[in-house]
């Protein structure tokens, strides 16, 4: 496919013009505000057309805005810090730094070569001191609050990345990053954690307010959060002043409790097995099961597996004495790591107890039938009548549910409570590429914070081994590691763990707003001005952490009053992805069309169109060659129709002295700019350009190409075109002798006068070839359009002499004459 004009020094012209006039530079206080922004990039150097489908369609609802009158934000970065740079650097035996520097001037070409229109004035990258410094500015305010500590626990363990994740960086049990894919172990270590749990209401809360979000976002950060309400339940160990609290929303089934199941890596596991005769057995077992994904340890229908700790707990409700057991199915990160085993109504509980021949209780029976325990093949787990339950016995199990939970209050034994599956996030990272932890560890005064006058920590640039060991690196760099207390001035060792990249990513939106700042992150009064986020497009893939993460983040900010906004983003978009031959394009496996030598052959404004054409962009889709073919042809018409057009600027027109056929295609203009407009506010931006290209159509079949309303059509065309295809609308307004840049120029207005035809045209064939067309006032009734056309002075022509075996008319559609 070749286009009819010079695609390569038409782009070049403009974008070297764009950036001379800085046309997309952000006005410092904005009248009419609109913040778009695309998530930031890791710079993976050669970007495929995967990458570019959110940044097009960034750029669009940029540029459309701009045309309606905002004041555009449209900025920048990039995600340089993490794993992924420090990987690929280690394969290339380069500096993680040098390799992402090398990326990024890579990626920065292509994306200015797309003419996306970026303010590269605001650019930001997380690698650089002026920004990981606020990291650890902000670090030191959590802990301030309480927000950020320090503890030992059983901790999700990638060995591939060496390092641990948090939970939202585990995906059914496998490390998140794809090109890593390891089965995640559990290991006991200190870390640090951010308290998100203490905001887990306010997250949840805050998700009814998130009015332009997916439903399918908010359902699973719902669902991530994990609120339910129930009732926090003591069980006495026997013969120790110890408890295990247990969290349930089923006090109904208290009575049907025949023994209790606690998380192998519970923090109350470590006493029940403590200086016991089965310790060591314990142990292994504990080991065992922590090398298995939690999500193989919780699925129905696999055999569970659990030892006898050889201790007991009374049930509060009855004084029933339950063992109590470690089994696999029980997970730390939910509830209180233990839960009630209620084998007759918990289908987990009933298969645990079939395997280890433990009681199975029947207390709540059906509505309408009974049940018995022997001939039990599955838990019973809907509402009922409640049996066995002594003075709760024969009444409904929701009645039984608060009765019992009142019962339990008052004697002390229980409280209500909200539980949440959200767990704290743990940030250390035990690599090098990345924030330096603010801390220091000294042997007189403990952990303390760095002052904030001595920040940044500065990551040390000297390493050549950075290899993961399984242990921080930093910790075998001396001249880092080595320190001074602040407090005592005694010797100290500097905390040898750097942040998670996703603190990196949970604030950048804001440094945006005054990149350069020195002297702060950001100001509130900007916060004031630009947030919160008009347009944020990215990825569905992040929804559970980035973008709970972001709004934990800006919750927090907003409570130490640097920032207006509890809430970062109102709208958010999630883009489809871009396959080819069938699988998901990625650079880490090499598979894909790649940005670079595709803009050398087909160009920008094809890329462009091709990529917003293929599909609704909420959609994935499979790129196919025919997509290039398809765009091309349609910017070559264009090109083809203004040359032959002599394109003269026609803003104005004087729709009174219109003639039938010109009303028709000022008619036809005006629904173009309604569709376009409404599509564009949808981001139905496949069919936005679809109806450009019907209207196209029009443009090439009417006849007088030197009229008003021919000209005046082209002008508009060319604005609505101008987003979509911006290098090729610059070229056609400037040759045409228009001043400025096409991209200033306002999205055009329709006239909500002429959006309907009073006459419709209909074409008519004779066995099934076009001959003729007939215009008729809208209603006309089927026997009068047949005789109209037959009298149609072309049609006479071709039926003269001739036997009319059928007509056929498809309403509003066309006639067929048979002969």
């Amino acid at each position: 496919m070749k286009l009819e004009y010079d695609f390569a020094a038409i782009e070049a012209k403009w974008q070297k013009r764009w950036e001379e006039a800085k046309i997309f530079r952000t006005p410092t206080h904005p009248k009419k505000k609109y913040y778009c922004l695309v998530m930031y990039a890791y710079p993976s150097g050669d970007l495929h057309l995967g990458h570019i489908k959110n940044y097009v369609i960034g750029d669009v609802v940029a540029r459309t805005k701009r045309q309606e009158g905002y004041d555009v934000l449209h900025p920048f970065g990039w995600d340089a810090f993490g794993l992924p740079a420090e990987n690929a650097a280690i394969i290339h035996k380069v500096h993680p730094q040098k390799w992402t520097e090398e990326n990024i001037k890579i990626s920065r070409e292509h994306l200015i070569r797309l003419g996306i229109s970026y303010d590269w004035e605001r650019e930001i990258w997380s690698y650089d001191p002026n920004y990981y410094k606020w990291n650890q500015y902000f670090f030191l305010k959590f802990w301030e609050r309480g927000l950020a500590y320090r503890k030992g626990g059983w901790v999700n363990w990638c060995p591939g990345c060496q390092t641990v994740l948090a939970n939202e960086q585990v995906v059914d049990g496998r490390c998140y990053r794809k090109t890593c894919n390891a089965e995640i172990e559990k290991r006991k270590l200190e870390q640090w954690f951010f308290k998100i749990t203490a905001y887990a209401e306010r997250l949840y809360e805050g998700i009814s307010r998130l009015v332009d979000w997916p439903e399918s976002v908010k359902t699973m950060q719902r669902n991530w959060i994990g609120r339910s309400e129930g009732v926090e339940i003591s069980f006495p160990i026997l013969g120790t002043e110890e408890r295990i609290d247990v969290f349930t929303t089923r006090p109904d089934t208290l009575f049907g409790v025949t023994f209790i199941a606690v998380a192998p890596d519970a923090e109350i596991t470590e006493s029940l097995t403590r200086k016991t005769k089965e310790e060591k057995r314990i142990r292994d077992f504990i080991d065992r099961v922590l090398k298995k994904p939690e999500i193989e340890r919780q699925a129905i229908g696999r055999e569970k597996e659990g030892i006898f700790t050889g201790k007991f707990c009374l049930n509060p409700i009855n004084q029933a004495q339950v063992p109590i057991f470690i089994a696999d199915y029980v997970l730390a990160s939910y509830g209180t790591g233990s839960i009630m085993g209620v084998p007759a109504h918990d289908q987990r509980d009933f298969e645990f107890a079939k395997r280890y021949q433990l009681p199975i209780k029947l207390v709540i029976r059906p509505k309408d039938g009974e049940l018995k325990e022997e001939t039990m093949e599955e838990a019973f787990t809907e509402e009922g009548i409640m049996i066995n339950s002594g003075e709760f016995s024969n009444i409904s199990s929701t009645e039984g549910r608060e009765r019992i939970t009142d019962y339990l209050i008052e004697k002390g034994m229980a409280r209500k409570k909200v539980n949440y599956r959200l767990r704290d996030w743990l940030i250390s990272r035990q690599r090098y590429w990345g924030t330096p932890i603010p801390a220091i560890h000294c042997e007189r005064c403990g952990i303390v914070p760095v002052p904030e006058k001595d920040l940044p920590v500065l990551l040390p640039q000297n390493v050549s081994d950075y290899l993961p060991k399984g242990k921080s690196v930093l910790a075998g760099v001396e001249e880092f590691i080595n320190t001074t207390c602040p407090q005592c001035s005694g010797k100290a060792k500097r905390d040898p763990d750097t942040m998670d990249t996703f603190v990196d990513s949970s604030w950048y939106f804001l440094r945006y707003l005054d990149p350069r700042n020195e002297k702060a992150p950001f100001t509130y009064s900007q916060t004031k001005e630009w947030l919160p986020i008009d347009k944020y497009i990215g990825g569905i893939e992040h929804a559970t952490g980035h973008l709970i993460f972001f709004r934990f983040f800006t919750k927090v900010l907003y409570d130490l009053g640097l920032v207006a906004y509890d809430e970062p983003c109102l709208s958010l978009f999630t883009q489809g992805m871009v396959l080819y031959k069938g699988t998901v394009m990625s650079s880490s496996r090499k598979h894909g069309v790649w940005v670079g030598p595709f803009l050398s052959e087909y160009g920008a404004d094809v890329a462009r169109v091709a990529i917003l054409f293929a599909a609704p962009p909420e959609k994935d889709l499979d790129w196919k060659d025919e997509l290039v073919t398809g765009a091309g042809r349609f910017l070559s018409r264009i090109w083809r129709i203004f040359q032959e057009a002599n394109f003269k600027i026609k803003k104005t027109l004087k729709k009174e002295e219109l003639s039938p056929q010109s009303q028709r295609l000022y008619i036809r203009l005006n629904q173009t700019i309604k569709k376009v407009k409404e599509d564009n506010e949808r981001f139905q931006f496949n069919t936005a350009i679809a109806t450009l290209m019907e209207f196209l159509n029009d443009l090439f079949s009417f006849p007088d190409k030197e009229s008003e309303v021919f000209q005046f059509s082209l002008y508009n065309f060319l604005v609505l075109l101008s987003p979509f295809a911006p290098h090729l609308a610059e070229e056609l307004w400037e040759r045409a002798g228009g001043r400025d840049f096409v991209s200033r120029l306002p999205f055009p207005s329709y006239d909500p006068d002429y959006l309907t035809f009073s006459e419709r045209e209909i074409p008519i064939q004779i066995n099934g070839k076009l001959r003729s067309k007939i215009s008729v006032p809208i209603g006309t009734e089927e026997e009068e359009i047949k005789r109209l056309a037959l009298s149609d002075k072309k049609v006479a022509s071709y039926i003269l002499g001739k036997e009319i075996k059928k007509i056929i008319y498809v309403k509003d559609k066309l006639i067929n004459i048979v002969i």
